[in-house]
């Protein structure tokens, strides 16, 4: 039984979304003993990555954006502009952040998510493996993570 005393909303304002991000963060971090530990170190800190690239007209022809959090790299979207897909620039991108990652923030290792229909072979080529496959996330269309380890090269 739903006690009538709740009040429940699905959309809210950025600063009540942000103290419930804050406090789920918070409150996950207080039950596990590895996470408290870390809490306060400098390995514990999260730090947003954005690579950008641009053409000779100083265009946006492509970008990375991501973050660091403690040992490792997420990188959430990797995008190359139409006009420049063919060209490397992916992989450049790429390698910029796995760099940066490894030799500015000590990060060993990368994770991130491709659909099939994006980009899971690049990846691989680039010495990604698949962790998980998703089927039908959303329907039609498998979800690939992917990790690497970052070597000291």
């Amino acid at each position: 039984m739903v006690s009538r005393m709740f009040r429940i909303e699905t959309e809210v304002d950025r600063t009540r979304r942000d103290l419930l991000r804050s406090r789920l963060r918070d409150t996950n971090t207080a039950a596990s003993p590895v996470l408290r530990a870390l809490r306060g170190t400098p390995a514990a800190r999260e730090a947003p990555l954005h690579i950008w690239a641009l053409d000779s007209a100083d265009d946006l022809a492509g970008g990375l954006v991501g973050h660091t959090w403690t040992t490792w790299l997420h990188v959430t979207y990797l995008w190359v502009d139409e006009r420049h897909r063919g060209t490397g620039l992916g992989s450049l991108l790429l390698a910029e952040a796995e760099r940066v990652a490894r030799e500015e923030r000590r990060c060993t290792a990368v994770r991130l998510e491709t659909w099939d229909f994006q980009a899971p072979d690049f990846y691989r080529k680039h010495g990604y493996e698949v962790v998980c496959a998703i089927p039908d996330y959303p329907p039609g269309v498998t979800e690939f993570t992917l990790t690497k380890r970052l070597g000291t090269d």
